[in-house]
């Protein structure tokens, strides 16, 4: 077999079991290699989640959350099933990259994929096709990789009606995040929240740090979201990757709805940022300077917000390209009830 993905996978049994799913590839160095992504499932219980990290290789806070989780979590304890994926696009973790070095597959961009195609398009196809169907919530977790800062962000896509909407809103305000992100990538998204929806799943996503590693503080956050996660689902009664859950009020709607909302750099130049993830900024703000080192006698330009709203990303990379994103700033969603209006139910 050449095409596809090998699985063993039990959806079925109660217990405790781990697996790979196998992608037959053929190298220079092995005729016959397969691509295995470990897979981990748990089940006492009818309540479906998908826990997802990696689907990006160099984002690593869900990444090592899920390692935490498959040592501490028993089936004893669990009310439910939970299938465990800590390194979607493992070729890509391992190698430190945002994109799989077997076929530069970005996997959160290969949806729904390709039963025949490339090792990243076989398993977004077999993901989307045979995974996400048998699960209820999927949630992927996210951060700003290698080249970004993200500000902490839970994340949802726009449902397509307004009890699957309700739905998404009740169990992303549950994470326990400050914020959180409304998407609108629309049902035919290559993303893992736009297979999800069309698997029939709610999909959450988020973004949970960044700079291609962790700190204590974004640890502490995406270990609050996944218990508050299985928490609010029913699964488990107690916290298992954090020591406690600490109550918040309900989290801060932001929304990118606008080109305008981000500032992308025009030529190759030097960023230096004037702002920090969080800030509140208006129209006509400086966002910060664009050096050319090429030219030092030059004044550098400077970088203002097109439209009001509050940092949630930023380039760590001084160095740019045309075309790179620098900053962008979320509106906020001062009315998140309008999101259930005109859809169909």
């Amino acid at each position: 077999m050449h095409t596809g993905v090998i699985s063993d996978l039990d959806l079925v049994e109660d217990g405790k079991f781990s697996s790979y799913l196998s992608i037959p590839f053929s190298v220079d160095r092995s005729p016959y290699f397969q691509v295995r992504t470990p897979i981990f499932r748990m089940k006492s219980g009818e309540a479906r989640l998908l826990l997802m990290a990696g689907n990006h290789g160099d984002e690593y806070e869900g990444v090592f959350a899920l390692a935490h989780l498959i040592r501490r979590l028993v089936p004893s304890e669990l009310k439910g099933a939970v299938t465990i994926l800590p390194l979607a696009n493992g070729p890509a973790v391992m190698a430190g990259r945002r994109c799989s070095p077997l076929d530069d597959g970005n996997l959160n961009r290969a949806f729904p994929g390709n039963p025949a195609g490339t090792p990243t398009e076989r398993l977004a196809h077999y993901l989307e096709d045979e995974l996400f169907p048998a699960h209820d919530v999927i949630f992927d977790m996210h951060s700003g990789g290698t080249s970004m800062e993200h500000l902490p962000t839970a994340l949802i896509e726009e449902q397509v009606t307004t009890e699957r909407t309700r739905r998404a809103l009740h169990l992303v305000s549950s994470l326990g995040q400050k914020y959180a992100f409304v998407a609108r990538n629309g049902c035919d998204s290559p993303t893992s929240m736009g297979a999800a929806g069309r698997a029939g799943a709610i999909g959450i996503s988020g973004e949970f740090g960044g700079g291609g590693t962790v700190t204590p503080d974004t640890m502490a956050g995406m270990a609050q979201a996944i218990d508050c996660l299985m928490q609010n689902l029913g699964m488990i009664h107690k916290p298992v990757l954090s020591t406690h859950v600490s109550e918040r009020a309900a989290p801060t709607f932001l929304s990118l709805h606008s080109h305008d909302q981000g500032i992308y750099s025009t030529r190759r130049g030097w960023f230096e940022p004037y702002i920090r993830l969080g800030q509140a900024v208006a129209a006509g703000d400086a966002a910060g300077l664009l050096h050319d080192l090429e030219a030092l006698e030059e004044k550098p330009i400077t970088l203002r917000f097109k439209l009001p709203g509050i940092v949630i990303s930023r380039r760590l990379h001084a160095h740019c390209e045309a075309g790179d994103c620098l900053v962008q700033a979320a509106s906020e969603l001062t009315d998140v009830d309008q999101l259930l209006v005109s859809q169909p139910d």
